[in-house]
């Protein structure tokens, strides 16, 4: 039994669900496959992903082919809930989602789908991952694998395989080269630039803009920000943090790339917006806010909202208060007041003013989603259990149909030109 916050808003969803599916060509044709094959016949399907009218897609595609499903989110802010209620009324799947959730109400909403006794996970961050290695072990005897993906997520199931603690096989759908460039850098871009427009209404020309972090995600808000006519800063660290490259290689890439690279300490001074984009925790913290100037807007697009020390900051506030939705001042011991979006959660998806990425990218990412889904099935648990990259073919899979759907089709090497590649010829 589904549990949404108004199923009086079930139209309002299908229009919306409507208009994703017609710009989402390349998991119509996965669903149309699915529909005939039916992969996972007789399987449970347990989502925590974002709930909007593009993961709505998604769940009629698993569906289609056969699955039981049950959703939640994976934040508490970026359910709509319009097609929370749209996807309900249909019937055929359990929804456990609302915007504005509690700590406990989020818990809840992820037990809910747990309920359900999944043969197949897809999760968003490990928190349904992460509860079947704790609280929820009786869940794992029957759990075939699943499928995470965003980047924190992925920083947290390396952490468990390290360990020794992760029990069942992964695929890192986030690590797919497809999906850094679709979702991590453009779509990340835009829907973080939409989002803070939409949400303060202020000009980026002319701003100064400090985005932390220069993985893809950071590397795709700076250059929208840059075309947008902002002033862009780059925060990087020297060392390594988790599975990636070090800080230093990103800060050279972001130098040559035309920005100014610095220390938060020194950015802190300068930026008039500020967007985290590390995966990490306590990104800008007390030593910061006290250097950032009054009116500087604080946001996030990472996945957790740990990036901003919202609790330090609400500490040094002799006045915390509520400017419009998803807006919230704090007003200094000094009198400068400093807006942050969202609560430090995902700026780009937090509703209302979030939207998440553009219904294209989101129609390739989980495209990949639901063909890793479909490997999952045919394997019944002939993988291994630890992270699994992506199948290369999978990716090429993905980004031939993105292609095809925009009438191209390239060219194949030669015979000649393959040999070439494959070869060392000593007289070139």
């Amino acid at each position: 039994m589904s549990k949404i916050k108004d199923s009086t808003l079930a139209a309002k969803g299908k229009a919306e669900l409507s208009w994703a599916r017609a710009n989402m060509p390349v998991l119509a044709q996965i669903r149309k496959r699915f529909e005939k094959e039916k992969p996972f016949s007789g399987l449970t399907i347990s989502v925590a992903l974002h709930l909007e009218k593009k993961t709505g897609v998604l769940l009629e595609t698993l569906s289609a082919g056969g699955a039981k499903v049950l959703a939640s989110s994976c934040n508490p802010l970026t359910t709509n809930d319009a097609t929370a209620a749209a996807l309900a009324k249909g019937g055929k799947m359990e929804i456990f989602a609302w915007a504005g959730q509690t700590n406990d109400e989020y818990y809840f909403c992820l037990n809910s789908v747990l309920d359900g006794k999944p043969d197949i996970v897809i999760d968003d961050g490990c928190d349904l991952i992460g509860l079947l290695h704790s609280s929820r072990k009786e869940g794992l005897p029957k759990i075939i694998g699943a499928c995470e993906e965003t980047t924190t997520g992925i920083t947290r199931l390396v952490a468990m395989q390290k360990a020794g603690k992760l029990l069942f096989p992964v695929f890192a759908v986030n690590n797919a080269y497809s999906k850094f460039l679709l979702d991590n850098q453009f779509g990340t871009a835009q829907s973080t630039v939409e989002a803070i427009c939409r949400a303060t209404n202020t000009i980026l020309a002319g701003k100064t803009v400090v985005i932390a972090g220069f993985g893809w995600c950071g590397r795709g808000v700076a250059s929208r920000m840059k075309s947008m006519g902002a002033n862009v800063i780059v925060v990087e660290i020297d060392g390594t943090l988790g599975p990636h490259e070090s800080g230093l290689q990103r800060a050279l890439s972001a130098l040559y790339d035309g920005y100014r690279v610095m220390a938060m300490q020194d950015a802190a001074k300068q930026g008039d917006i500020f967007v985290t984009a590390t995966g990490n925790k306590g990104v800008i913290g007390k030593e910061h806010f006290p250097l950032m100037k009054s009116g500087a807007i604080l946001c996030n697009t990472g996945h957790f909202n740990v990036e901003i020390d919202e609790p330090i900051l609400r500490s040094a506030s002799k006045r915390v208060f509520e400017v419009k939705d998803n807006i919230v001042g704090y007003e200094q011991k000094d009198g400068r007041i400093l807006y942050l979006l969202s609560e430090g959660r995902l700026v780009n998806l937090a509703q209302p003013s979030g939207q998440g990425h553009p219904i294209e990218i989101m129609d390739g990412s989980f495209a990949l989603q639901a063909l890793c889904c479909e490997l999952i099935a045919s394997s019944r648990k002939k993988m291994a259990a630890g992270v699994h990259s992506v199948p290369k073919e999978v990716d090429d899979s993905v980004a031939r149909l993105i292609l095809a759907s925009k009438g191209i089709t390239l060219q194949k090497p030669s015979a000649e030109q393959q040999k070439y590649a494959e070869s060392f010829d000593e007289g070139t």
